[in-house]
């Protein structure tokens, strides 16, 4: 008999909602509205490269929210609905920016070009919070060893970086140079060959 008031209790504790349903789907709505509005607000680089003191943010973010989306709920039941109220306003919020490309730009903002006919814009780059150095970085990943090689450098809204180059690549180099090489071994054939008839 104890034994079954003991599962009871845990199946109890487990999955008894201590707050309403509604409460436990509006409470990760808010918060997810709320932190997509302070992400954009605070910008891109967020989300363009973690450094450790952005790494450090985001956990903290994630535990100081938890408390406001579970509220005073450890129940898996509470868990789970949570988590669906997560997901169900994440699926809303992408179908409507994809059916609506004004508010695309409204939630997503727009680029902004941190190097331009191999100039860095310096405003752009503190605007961003971004040091000339991490764009050093940035554009050594991308195979050019400094800024006057960049034609053209862009912070896209989703956090990634869009380098275009002044010059062909290297490859583009090297095969514009064997097709030259080509083209004179080809002709000193011919004309080794009308030299022979």
């Amino acid at each position: 008999m104890t034994q079954l008031l003991t599962h009871s209790l845990l199946f109890q504790h487990m999955f008894q909602l201590p707050l309403p349903i509604l409460e436990k789907l509006l409470r990760p709505v808010i918060v997810y509205l709320v932190l997509v509005v302070l992400l954009r607000l605070f910008g891109k680089r967020e989300l363009a490269q973690l450094n450790p003191f952005d790494l450090v943010v985001l956990l903290s973010l994630s535990n100081t929210v938890q408390n406001a989306i579970i509220g005073d709920d450890n129940s898996v039941t509470g868990g789970v609905i949570g988590a669906f109220g997560l997901l169900a306003i994440n699926w809303m919020v992408v179908r409507l920016i994809y059916r609506s490309p004004g508010l695309t730009h409204l939630m997503e903002g727009q680029s902004t070009v941190l190097i331009r006919d191999g100039q860095i814009d310096r405003k752009a780059l503190e605007r961003e919070s971004l040091t000339r150095e991490e764009l050093l970085s940035v554009i050594h990943r991308q195979g050019f060893e400094d800024f006057d090689q960049v034609y053209r450098c862009e912070l896209e809204p989703n956090g990634t970086f869009y380098v275009e180059a002044f010059e062909p690549s290297i490859a583009d180099k090297r095969h514009a140079e064997l097709l030259a090489r080509l083209d004179v071994l080809s002709r000193e054939v011919a004309t080794l060959r009308a030299a022979g008839q």
